[in-house]
């Protein structure tokens, strides 16, 4: 007999931890709902069967798992994993979860695993992840330990792998899938810690079901609802192709005093669009 599943993620035990003695409020039939949508059992069968890998590995292994096709141009634009220098990876984040996966794999194959993503803080609920993570609080108030994660980040001899629209891809009114204009945390920091920025553009999009609860979920609602379906997402991008186009590094003296750091974020934004 073969041990019994573990759940690593408990829509139970999260509703518990986020919102404590009023978590039993929660009527049944939404909390059955939160674990359909998020797919509560498949992913714990998942996370069992990969339970032995950790990190890069655990990555590659997801990518297979969705069995996504990956096309990498630019693949030699990654600077030499053994020049001695630390970088900020930044990328679009048209998927909000495989664009993640597939691209900390190929990240973390390049680099010798010496790579940390800066995510919502829910993804530490994943053992394979977790170790690759610096957490942002995102369900809750902006944690105020923010600052001192990115610095940790930053000041670690890690490479930082960073989506600075902090959430996924939105349609537009022209209908076309980008990023909301992103942080300029990337921009500040680089500069501080000299790091050149490798800019990233990821091909893909979620279903028009999601933008559309996406863009009233923004208008209406105090909370990212369409953050729910983002797993529910993932399953829907099953077996597809995505495109992964890798820019030149750009120097971290580029983001002068010419513009302001938030023009700059702009400006590395508009160049990812232009891979």
């Amino acid at each position: 007999m073969g041990k019994v599943l573990e759940k690593t993620i408990d829509i139970d035990s999260i509703l518990q931890s986020k919102m404590g003695a009023k978590a039993k409020w929660v009527p049944r039939p939404l909390v059955s709902w939160l674990k359909r949508i998020i797919h509560q059992d498949q992913v714990n069968a998942y996370l069992w069967d990969s339970r032995d890998k950790v990190g890069t590995d655990w990555l590659e292994e997801c990518v297979r798992y969705l069995q996504m096709s990956l096309k990498v141009e630019g693949a030699d634009n990654l600077p030499d994993k053994n020049d001695g220098r630390l970088y900020t990876i930044v990328s679009n984040h048209p998927l909000g979860g495989a664009d993640g996966v597939a691209l900390g794999a190929i990240i973390g194959r390049h680099f010798d695993s010496r790579f940390r993503y800066l995510v919502n803080d829910l993804l530490m609920n994943l053992p394979g992840l977790a170790p690759l993570c610096i957490p942002i609080n995102k369900t809750g108030k902006q944690s105020r330990s923010f600052p001192a994660m990115v610095k940790a980040g930053f000041e670690s001899d890690n490479q930082m792998l960073m989506y600075p629209a902090g959430i996924c891809s939105r349609r537009q009114k022209d209908g076309s899938i980008r990023d909301i204009p992103w942080s300029k945390t990337f921009i500040v920091k680089s500069v501080e810690y000299q790091r050149d920025v490798v800019p990233i553009h990821f091909s893909g999009q979620n279903s028009n079901f999601f933008y559309r609860l996406a863009n009233f979920s923004d208008r209406y609602l105090p909370f990212n609802l369409a953050m729910l379906f983002l797993v529910d997402e993932m399953y829907k991008n099953v077996g597809k192709t995505f495109e992964i186009k890798i820019g030149k590094p750009i120097p971290w003296q580029t983001f002068d005093k010419s513009k302001t750091p938030q023009q700059w974020a702009q400006y590395v934004q508009d160049k990812v669009y232009s891979l």
